[in-house]
């Protein structure tokens, strides 16, 4: 498995897969690539997965317990892996994501500066959205590591699992990982609360408890950074709030309204040199977004954020039409991620 796992690295691959019934694959970019030329039988696939309990310290009757399990662990002068590993059809498989020792450098991962600059906010929520794979805990390392390099404060994050490993710069970087140093995100978030936190990374808000326990972190004055599952600064508000009972729906919204600063949407599309690109959405919250949130009139965000008179926000349909002109992407693709295709026709 390790031998496995340093291939994989060496060819730029991005995850490993180990299935029983087809060979050990890396995705490079967009392709499987086999790094074996053998099928995996069941067994094999068990032996290769216990292999990676053991690198991680961590035992295997976890994944029998729930039948899949997330985890973490470092291969020394290779690498780090996120894995899960989960049972199906009676057999065990894994996928690992490889995660680099060193910590990404915004520009090179093409994060625009609009994004960094969010980081300079003290107080409120800012949310990194998109699809799974997308590259939200990059952004949001990358963000924790200005912060880290800017000013001094105590920055706790709560993830499961832990990616990037942070040093200690200007500010304290506690890091906790669910569920080895937390039972729950929920927990853990309301501990962070007594822990003296200037920023609060939030892995994922993925439930009512963790979702309230956020926003109250961020009405009481904390930056807490988060993401979630979902694609456009409309749908994210959406999501948040229709978490929520009805009667409490309407106070959430002035709740989110207060303390939602910005909402950051992100998609990895095809490149035209076989490799994929960064696609950014961002929202900040004006009044008028402020009025929309409060009022429930979301759908007519995306018409403040495609109208292109605030200089803090960008469109994804925008940033398609300049990757094009820089001919990163082909017009077809930049057409079937757009939001207006019809539009960005008209305008490429």
């Amino acid at each position: 498995m390790v031998e496995m796992l340093k291939k994989a690295v060496e060819m730029g691959g991005s995850d490993v897969f180990i299935v029983p019934g087809a060979c050990p694959m890396v995705k490079v970019n967009n392709s499987f690539i086999k790094l074996s030329e053998d099928r995996l039988a069941p067994d094999a696939s068990e032996r290769f997965a216990r292999e990676m309990y053991n690198l991680a310290h961590r035992d295997f009757a976890l994944l029998d317990q729930a039948g899949d399990d997330d985890f973490s662990f470092a291969i020394l002068n290779v690498s780090r892996f996120r894995c899960n590993a989960y049972r199906q059809r009676g057999t065990v498989a894994a996928i690992c994501r490889i995660v680099n020792f060193e910590l990404p450098d915004p520009d090179g991962m093409g994060i625009p500066p609009i994004v960094m600059e969010l980081a300079s906010q003290r107080s409120g929520m800012i949310l990194v959205t998109g699809p799974a794979g997308s590259g939200k805990s990059t952004t949001l390392a990358c963000m924790v590591d200005r912060i880290n390099a800017m000013r001094e404060a105590h920055i706790v994050t709560i993830e499961d699992p832990i990616e990037y490993l942070h040093r200690h710069k200007k500010s304290l970087v506690s890091q906790r990982e669910v569920p080895n140093d937390a039972v729950t995100f929920s927990r853990a978030l309301r501990a962070a609360l007594r822990e003296a936190p200037d920023v609060v990374l939030l892995g994922e808000m993925r439930d009512l408890d963790t979702i309230r326990t956020a926003i109250t972190a961020a009405e009481t004055g904390h930056l807490l950074l988060s993401s979630l599952h979902t694609i456009g600064a409309a749908k994210t508000v959406d999501r948040i709030i229709d978490t929520f009972p009805a009667e409490q729906q309407a106070q959430v919204r002035v709740q989110l309204s207060m303390v939602l600063k910005a909402v950051v949407s992100q998609r990895l599309v095809p490149a035209v040199d076989g490799g994929r690109v960064p696609v950014f959405e961002v929202m900040t919250v004006n009044a008028a977004i402020q009025n929309m949130i409060r009022d429930g009139r979301t759908h007519q965000i995306d018409n403040v954020i495609y109208g292109g008179s605030d200089k803090t926000m960008l469109s994804m349909d925008t940033e398609l039409q300049r990757l094009v002109r820089a001919g990163r992407v082909s017009r077809d693709v930049a057409l079937l991620y757009a939001v207006n295709p019809d539009a960005l026709a008209k305008r490429i």
